[in-house]
């Protein structure tokens, strides 16, 4: 690696340096004592924005909404083994939506630590429950060549969470040195005996599924898989979990794998043959009693024609190719929703939303239980973005919305379908939106209760009585989010209607604010 400076600056310039060099120019950050050097070279060094998040999981929440619309990763700035902690869940949902991460975490001087201070914790441990790299700069003089190592590893497809630990003396102290951006080959090169045998099972078979996920998802890949099927007879699905799908006018009306193993099952009986293009095979979230694990028929031929490392792109555009299969016509699309009247349904929500969206807008969604047909109700809205709960852990949907807004520079209405439940875990997001004037209109679905936890006691089998049903119980007192949105700076009203719900919408994206729509359901 060549260096293009030596002398005059501590260890947390070089990394600046290093870091705006390499492309990372955003910065989501909850710093803490260890990181006041990295803080202090932000104000010396022009080009790096900050942002600030209030908890360190509304940070690494950012960072993936971020990374989901621009395509490049941001850093994080977190505080020692305890503030990496804290922002964990939303790292475990970006490592699942394939997006790249770049952590700088602060950690005890190198001469500090056998002390064993009240802060010291196993902060290498922690960031390898969700780290593909992880490193510790032990001197100034590293930093620089770490952190263009730490950006490297997080371009490598599909994305990446890398985590560069940084004991607090190694930034402090002279001798850092600025090191180039290393060029990554992102994509591992096709197999083209993958291709070929998907092309065979193609040929020679009729009760055939491609499915798409990650990468696979978006526009160019979903037009070559919509070419193959038109020539082939076959169907093409996406899987229930991905980052960001492109979807509305121009884009192709697929469904997802659904959520429910019954369901799923139910959907995915008749194929004997499954293709995956940078997915998984199905499986339930969870296990459920008398139930299998796998989604799709027992005895189904299951076939990889790309990877989440590999180029869906390319891998379907080979696939096409020995396919001979012609460009062909998307499908016509339906007539765009309208407003729904009474009382919220899901159904009517996706309608009105879909009615009232301004194009290339953004759909954050954590909606959990109530959002799940969603999607049939918004196939002919404007083009837009949607970017889903990939991990499971919830608590990503505001995070994840204000760190699109960020990534689309304030250019795109980022609307937040939002479970009041799962809102509470990162409520935080919404001070950050109003100190960023960000054009994020949220809409909390406010139920009362986690819902989606009185669905599952039906599925695994528990019958739950009053102590049970109290834990899921969130009316005692009751959330009321116009004042909590008041309270961080953000306009809020309360509807029970859709019709109410419309307008509120509609009003909230002539402005460039963040607001509120608390929706009783």
């Amino acid at each position: 690696m060549s260096a293009s400076g030596s002398t005059g600056m501590n260890g947390a310039e070089s990394l600046v340096r290093t870091l705006l060099g390499s492309g990372v120019n955003t910065c989501f950050a909850n710093p803490g004592t260890s990181e006041m050097h990295f803080v202090a070279a932000l104000d010396q060094i022009p080009g790096m924005r900050c942002v600030l998040g209030l908890q360190e999981n509304i940070v690494t929440g950012m960072a993936d909404g971020y990374f989901r619309i621009a395509g490049n990763p941001a850093c994080t700035l977190l505080h020692c083994g305890p503030g990496l902690a804290n922002g964990l869940a939303n790292l475990h949902n970006a490592r699942r939506a394939g997006s790249a991460i770049v952590n700088i975490v602060g950690d005890q001087a190198t001469y500090h630590r056998p002390f064993d201070a009240p802060l010291t914790a196993d902060t290498d441990g922690l960031a390898r429950t969700v780290s593909s790299w992880v490193r510790t700069s032990a001197r100034a003089a590293d930093v620089g060549r770490d952190a263009a190592a730490a950006v490297h590893a997080a371009r490598i497809a599909p994305g990446n969470v890398t985590t560069l630990i940084l004991p607090s003396d190694s930034s402090w102290e002279e001798g850092g040195i600025v090191a180039d951006c290393l060029q990554v080959n992102r994509y591992a090169a096709l197999d083209p005996h993958d291709v070929d045998t998907a092309a065979d099972m193609l040929r020679r078979h009729s009760d055939v599924l491609i499915l798409l996920g990650g990468q696979a998802v978006l526009e160019t890949s979903q037009r070559l898989a919509w070419r193959i099927a038109r020539a082939t007879g076959a169907s093409v699905m996406l899987d229930w979990v991905n980052g960001r799908v492109e979807r509305g006018l121009g884009r192709l009306p697929f469904d997802r794998v659904p959520y429910s193993i019954d369901v799923a099952r139910k959907a995915l009986d008749r194929y004997k043959h499954i293709i995956l293009v940078n997915c998984k095979a199905p499986v339930s979230f969870f296990a459920y009693p008398g139930k299998p694990s796998t989604q799709y028929a027992a005895g189904a031929q299951v076939h990889v024609l790309s990877r989440a490392t590999q180029n869906s792109e390319e891998a379907l555009a080979a696939l096409a190719e020995a396919l001979k299969a012609p460009e062909v016509e998307l499908p016509q699309s339906g007539p765009r929703p309208e407003i729904a009247n009474g009382k919220p349904t899901p159904e009517g929500l996706a309608r009105t939303v879909a009615a009232v969206m301004p194009d290339q807008a953004i759909i954050s969604d954590e909606s959990v239980s109530f959002g799940r047909g969603f999607y049939a109700q918004t196939f002919n809205a404007p083009p837009h973005d949607w970017l889903h709960l990939t991990g499971g852990a919830i608590g990503d949907g505001l995070p994840v919305a204000t760190g699109a807004a960020i990534a689309a520079g304030g250019e795109r209405r980022v609307i937040g379908l939002q479970a009041d439940g799962s809102a509470m875990y990162s409520l935080q997001s919404l001070w950050t939106q109003a100190r960023e004037r960000l054009p994020v209109t949220t809409i909390i679905l406010s139920n009362k209760k986690y819902n989606i936890l009185i669905g599952e006691y039906e599925g695994v089998g528990a019958v739950p009585g009053e102590t049970a049903m109290n834990m899921l119980d969130l009316g005692n007192p009751c959330l009321d989010w116009v004042k909590l949105a008041q309270g961080m700076g953000v306009d809020a009203a309360k509807v029970d209607t859709m019709e109410g719900c419309a307008a509120l919408m509609t009003q909230s994206f002539t402005k460039r604010d963040p607001f509120l729509i608390e929706l009783l359901i």
